[in-house]
């Protein structure tokens, strides 16, 4: 059972980098990257995330989560994800069981 504000989670990206190679990795990072992004921004933003969340089966998100998400990652400080700051987090939390939210 997961501890409060603890959301467990299953790793898979070792097993997919393993299966498509690192040029096959990159891309897939980057197709999740292109589900989830706002459009007119060209990056992600808290409403892109919440809305694109659900789509994809990550659940829908209420702000705090979704800022969490976005906090975890923002490497620039403009509240939102780019395509380096999202890939780099990916990898990031890989390495991870646990994400502390």
């Amino acid at each position: 059972m997961a501890e409060e504000g603890v959301c467990g989670f299953v790793d898979l990206l070792p097993l997919m980098a393993e299966r498509v190679g690192d040029g096959g990795l990159a891309e897939e990072l980057c197709k999740g990257f292109n589900q989830l992004v706002d459009e007119q921004r060209g990056l992600i933003t808290i409403d892109s995330l919440k809305k694109n969340s659900v789509r994809l089966g990550i659940g829908e998100l209420g702000d705090e989560d979704a800022a969490g998400m976005l906090r975890l990652g923002d490497l620039d400080g403009d509240c939102a994800l780019n395509r380096f700051e999202f890939c780099t987090l990916m990898l990031r939390i890989s390495t991870q069981i646990n994400i502390y939210l």
